[in-house]
């Protein structure tokens, strides 16, 4: 079964802490002109929180910036999602924990206006961010499209990230990504790697210059390049994603030969992993199965 997902990745600067989310409304509307029957929406890290130019994330202005994920910034953003009628990934935001805690989190609203799902980055980018790691992964079902996975920015760069949220049965990888610094161009190959060794979508969408360094790209379950931006100049990536093609390569492999989600055989003994006092356990190591759902 087909199940197309129209999406578009905005590579934009970010919009300076405190503006009006009436600006930011425009902005998904002007974006969602390049691909009118769009259904995902996606913005880069921290996309509401630019602090000036150069946009240096201050701590003082991040923490008085954070609200609970049931103050007025999410609630008007649910409010934008209901009203576009799209899945919407508005970045990151800075969110107040219940114990005063300052977490990055990425948020997703859906098209009736709820808050689908959210996820705090289990790894800051440290010592440069002050935020407090989050501890869970997070997948979102984007209706009857397909599963989704959340990340942030760093959390690409460890390999069990990815693995776990595969293995809770994504099929596309949403990584919003701040990335002002050199080391893009590693990034865009841990986008096509993670692609590869997970066979999920990735969409890993980075904020424009002179901010960051853009070169956003959105990368299929073989690694191959769907899209990408060359530059870091604002720009608008527009693609057809069928989910479906994570089962496709799944059970066919990468390239028509590599299937690793079908390395073990059920009663095979378990691989010990030290490093993290756990095991593969091939009576466990197939991904949860996707149960396709109305929109809820």
């Amino acid at each position: 079964m087909s199940r197309i997902l129209p999406v578009i990745a905005a590579q934009a600067p970010p919009r300076l802490i405190g503006e009006p989310l009436s600006g930011f409304a425009q902005e998904v509307s002007s974006a969602l002109a390049y691909q009118p029957e769009a259904k995902l929406v996606v913005f880069p890290e921290l996309h509401l929180f630019g602090d000036g130019a150069p946009d240096q994330q201050r701590t003082e202005a991040l923490q008085e910036a954070a609200e609970p994920l049931s103050g007025p910034r999410v609630r008007g953003l649910r409010e934008m999602a209901a009203d576009l009628g799209i899945w919407l990934v508005p970045g990151s935001v800075c969110e107040r924990g219940e114990d005063g805690q300052l977490f990055n989190t990425q948020v997703v609203l859906s098209p009736n206006g709820g808050l689908a799902g959210f996820y705090r980055k289990i790894f800051p980018w440290r010592p440069f961010e002050p935020y407090d790691p989050g501890h869970e992964f997070i997948t979102v079902d984007l209706g009857s499209f397909g599963r989704a996975g959340l990340n942030i920015c760093y959390d690409a760069w460890f390999p069990e990230v990815t693995r776990q949220l595969a293995w809770m049965g994504a099929e596309l990888i949403i990584n919003v990504v701040k990335t002002t610094t050199a080391d893009r161009e590693q990034e865009l190959v841990l986008a096509r790697a993670n692609a590869i060794t997970n066979q999920v979508f990735m969409i890993s969408v980075n904020c424009a210059g002179p901010v960051g360094q853009g070169r956003s790209i959105i990368v299929d379950p073989e690694g191959h390049v769907i899209t990408e931006a060359g530059t870091a100049d604002p720009t608008i990536l527009t693609a057809q994603l069928d989910l479906s093609a994570v089962e496709h390569v799944r059970t066919n492999g990468t390239a028509g030969l590599n299937r690793m989600w079908s390395q073990f055989h059920p009663d095979e003994p378990a691989i010990e992993l030290p490093v993290y006092q756990g095991r593969i356990d091939p009576a466990s190591w197939t991904p949860t199965l996707r149960s396709p759902r109305s929109i809820a």
